[in-house]
């Protein structure tokens, strides 16, 4: 009979990363403005595409307001749809 050994309770436990804080919050500004291009390029991939907030670490309101500045950025032209 193959012996089995005990798990301990540290070993039975995941380890979750540390929860990301928003920049938006933390910088304490009221709005996201679609011409400050520089703070938006952090949000896009090198693809284009805009960050998700599990990944950019954005609360839910601002990364809605986030998403509305992208978009307004890439129609007027300030940002690309696409890289290149």
């Amino acid at each position: 009979m193959p012996v089995t050994k005990k798990r301990t309770g540290a070993a039975k436990k995941e380890r979750r990363p540390k929860r990301k804080v928003c920049n938006f919050c933390a910088d304490k500004l009221p709005d996201i403005n679609y011409k400050d291009v520089t703070r938006l390029r952090k949000y896009i991939s090198e693809r284009g595409k805009i960050l998700p907030r599990r990944i950019s670490g954005n609360c839910a309101s601002h990364q809605r307001g986030l998403t509305v500045a992208v978009k307004r950025a890439r129609i007027i032209a300030f940002l690309p749809f696409a890289s290149e």
